[in-house]
């Protein structure tokens, strides 16, 4: 169960990395006319991650909200809980069977994240990384390389159906690839903000790195 709960926080990190820019400008300005009229997001989600032959490692099951400005919930259900929150200043990092949390503040380094993708302005695609983007029917899929070196992924693919985002697959230097397939999506309908807070259960061991 370690080895998973590892691969699992490995994994919902590689959802807190950044997002953006251009090496087709047109491809840019395409995502950002599909990204900029989400007011909120809320979808089911099937996380899997796979090694650089496309086995298998591990497969987590949830529903993530997501509303701008900044804000955020990541809810794990299966085959273990786990909860990423942000109601936009920090984020918080939940494991129920641990009875630990882990506080961040939401700084230059962890904002720039396909999980605040949607959350966040479309301008922020610009700059950080280099676009591309190809058609298949009603499918598109935009590419994002990161033009820094330090980033948490060498690649990042977004596909959108339609106007709605489909599937995230980001890959990493090992080649080791996480696959975000979205169902049941539905797009700016109102979400409360208590929807992005969490009072962290008594008992709970608290980890804050908010330097």
């Amino acid at each position: 169960m370690k080895g998973f709960k590892t691969l699992m926080t490995v994994g919902l990190l590689l959802l807190l990395a950044p997002l953006a820019a251009s090496a087709d400008s047109r491809a840019a300005d395409r995502l950002a006319t599909l990204l900029e009229p989400l007011d909120s997001y809320v979808a089911d989600f099937d996380q899997q991650i796979l090694d650089s032959s496309g086995n298998r490692l591990q497969e987590a099951k949830g529903r993530m909200w997501l509303s701008r400005p900044g804000k955020f919930r990541w809810e794990v259900d299966a085959p273990y809980e786990q909860l990423v929150i942000s109601a936009g200043e920090e984020v918080t990092l939940y494991d129920p069977d641990l009875e630990q949390a882990t506080v961040q503040a939401l700084d230059q380094r962890v904002t720039h994240t396909p999980a605040l993708l949607l959350s966040g302005s479309a301008d922020e695609l610009t700059g950080s990384y280099d676009v591309t983007r190809r058609q298949q029917g009603s499918s598109e899929t935009f590419t994002l390389v990161p033009k820094a070196p330090d980033t948490l992924f060498e690649e990042l693919q977004m596909t959108f159906r339609g106007e709605a985002l489909d599937l995230l697959q980001m890959t990493d230097s090992t080649g080791q690839r996480t696959a975000i397939e979205f169902d049941n999506v539905r797009m700016n309908e109102p979400l409360d903000d208590s929807r992005f807070t969490f009072a962290i259960p008594a008992g709970t061991d608290v980890i804050r790195d908010t330097q």
